[in-house]
């Protein structure tokens, strides 16, 4: 899936599908498979000309690959194309603010305990074994995409940005979160805690843990009876309070009782204790799984 943030970010692509003989170039490869540009030509009844002026238009928007192979007479061109889907932000961002952020990939956590069902896995493969809490210390946890526990907790150090002078108005962080259950349950609730700064700021509850179809960008190495993708869930500390996704308040804690200053080390603690009421276990997709292509999103809104 493409993540076009804007219909202006998006405007190749609005351009390049403006003409309906590439919308029937593009669902003849999706219908179809890879095919050689001769056989587009001769499929549509196009010159081979016409067929590579539409191509090329396709190409430069990004919509597809073209690579060359050796033919009977000399080279041929191959067309792949590049995205099963499109996601694009139609609403214009918000006003101007400044703001620092990060893209702070999920396996980077400095503290972990994952209780079973739990594992971790990279881009690659699974890291060890299913439910084998010691494979979440091995080195190579930093390039976990996905991770999951039945209880237990993962802690992060974000990056503090700030300068003297600079004081922080928002802290604002974005991940891909589910439950976890042994394969998956889509009704399956679970308490996910939040604690930034060493301050508990409230929690969410996730609905289930999503398996009935694949994620956008889970791997195809990934086993069809687990866990695909989560939920986008955007946590806010504002002068307010707390917020889900801008809207639910979970809390009064506000961005003044983090006591947050240019020297101060923040930490994020994500947690489901075996003591709270919905005990479901909490699966992080990251950068590569799921169905959003990023680890945990941390914007921080500041004023001189």
């Amino acid at each position: 899936m493409k993540h076009f943030q804007s219909m202006r970010e998006a405007e190749s692509v609005f351009k390049a599908l403006s003409a309906p003989m590439r919308i029937r170039i593009m669902e003849v490869l999706y219908e179809e498979g890879d095919k050689k540009l001769d056989d587009i030509a001769r499929e549509l009844e196009l010159t081979n000309s016409a067929v590579s002026m539409h191509i090329e238009k396709l190409q430069q928007a990004g919509l597809i690959d073209i690579r060359t192979v050796p033919g009977k007479r000399g080279n041929c061109k191959i067309c792949k194309p590049r995205y099963e889907s499109f996601m694009i932000d139609l609403k214009p961002k918000e006003e101007r603010r400044d703001y620092y952020e990060d893209d702070i990939p999920i396996g980077a956590y400095h503290e972990c305990e994952a209780n079973p069902t739990c594992g971790i896995a990279t881009l690659q493969g699974i890291i060890g074994e299913f439910d084998m809490p010691k494979y979440f210390m091995f080195p190579v946890h930093y390039k976990a995409c996905v991770f999951w526990f039945g209880s237990g907790y993962a802690t992060y150090h974000l990056p503090n940005r700030l300068k003297p002078g600079e004081h922080l108005v928002e802290l604002r962080l974005s991940m891909e979160l589910s439950s976890e259950y042994p394969g998956y349950n889509e009704n399956y609730p679970s308490d996910i805690y939040f604690e930034l700064a060493g301050v508990p700021v409230g929690k969410w509850i996730s609905p289930g843990d999503y398996g009935a179809r694949r994620g956008h960008f889970t791997p195809d190495w990934w086993p069809e009876n687990c866990n695909q993708y989560g939920l986008l869930k955007t946590l806010s500390v504002t002068r307010e309070g707390t917020f889900i996704d801008g809207g639910a308040k979970i809390s009064s804690v506000s961005i003044d009782d983090l006591g947050i200053d240019y020297t101060t080390l923040i930490t994020l603690k994500i947690s489901v204790p075996r003591e709270t009421k919905n005990c479901g276990g909490l699966t992080l997709f990251g950068k590569g799984f799921g169905d959003y292509d990023q680890g945990i999103r941390c914007t921080a809104y500041f004023e001189e």
